[in-house]
């Protein structure tokens, strides 16, 4: 029979054996007789280890409410989409343009083209679809977030060009029908 309980508690669950549970006791009782104990050994264990879980609720909670702060901004940005988009949109003219590497055609009325052509208007991704925003408020919305915005005319790329190129003096409108 053990006379420690814990040592009888180990035996019960099953992580220690007869020999080593009688091992622990003489120990323990050794540690009684001579007053040697590692209770300091324990409560430094103990209060790091209470650290190190105080620091990983703390980090955890951050990334929580990281998580939750982004969710509502995406929210209130869409808010601001549904809003603030032009509803009159439909007509006969075309315009292309590149999301996610796949080109998408919508078809708007001429007042919409030239808008969008002279940067006024923007394209903005609208959950499944797309809205036509002012060009005021995509520059809040990047402010806020990025990923919105799929089309804005008015920041022209500049991109380099070669100097051999024959073709170089020779530039593409961004209004030209085929």
């Amino acid at each position: 029979m053990v006379k420690n309980a814990l040592a009888a508690q180990l035996l019960k669950a099953g992580l220690v054996d007869n020999k080593k549970a009688k091992k622990l006791s003489k120990q323990a009782q050794h540690e009684q007789r001579t007053g040697q104990s590692n209770e300091a050994d324990l409560k430094a264990k103990i209060a790091q280890d209470q650290q190190e879980k105080q620091a990983r609720d703390q980090a955890l909670d951050l990334e929580k409410k990281k998580a939750l702060h982004e969710k509502e901004l995406k929210a209130a940005i869409v808010q601001m989409i549904n809003q603030h988009k032009i509803r009159e949109t439909d007509g006969d003219s075309t315009y292309q343009f590149i999301d996610e590497d796949k080109i998408k055609k919508v078809y708007i009325n001429q007042q919409i083209y030239n808008a969008l052509v002279s940067g006024s208007l923007v394209i903005a991704k609208d959950k499944e679809s797309y809205s036509f925003l002012p060009k005021a408020l995509a520059d809040r919305i990047n402010e806020k977030m990025q990923g919105f915005i799929i089309v804005n005319n008015s920041e022209k790329n500049e991109a380099v060009t070669d100097e051999e190129d024959p073709y170089a003096a020779y530039v593409i409108p961004d209004d030209l029908m085929w």
